[in-house]
């Protein structure tokens, strides 16, 4: 069973022409493109964006990428992709859920890990930095974060 995140978001995308092959059958590679759009609203929302990490000093970049393909999403399609933040202290795991809009039906699953790297050494960083733990701990309990 795979473990719930903490915090979420979801974004909706319609499938488009230049993503699909001659079947219509959106190609393998752009599910790493669904699942950055719904990592983005994430953090977003938790309101530590890629902005927020390079102004931190850091980078994050995806260093594991699983994918399980259980359905092809088509030309046209509305997908719902969800991102879910599941560990943040150390690294942080996001786990992904890709739907059918109109029917629910599970298409994909995936999980991505990133690691923050410090941008003016280029060291990865064994713990999450500060302002990467207070922004999920503000999210998590928005009437502490003021």
């Amino acid at each position: 069973m795979r473990k719930r995140g903490l915090l979420g978001a979801e974004v909706r995308i319609k499938v488009p022409f230049y993503d699909v092959d001659t079947l219509h059958v959106a190609w393998h590679g752009h599910y790493a493109k669904y699942l950055e759009e719904a990592r983005c609203a994430l953090l977003d929302g938790i309101g530590y964006n890629y902005d927020a990490m390079r102004a931190n000093g850091y980078a994050w970049p995806v260093i594991d990428l699983h994918i399980r393909y259980a359905q092809p999403a088509r030309f046209g399609q509305s997908i719902t992709v969800r991102a879910e933040l599941v560990e943040w202290r150390n690294r942080l795991l996001i786990n992904y859920l890709l739907t059918d809009t109109e029917t629910g039906t599970r298409l994909t699953r995936a999980t991505t890990t990133q690691v923050a790297v410090l941008l003016a050494t280029g060291e990865m960083q064994m713990v999450a930095p500060a302002g990467m733990v207070r922004a999920v701990e503000n999210a998590l309990n928005p009437d502490k974060a003021a």
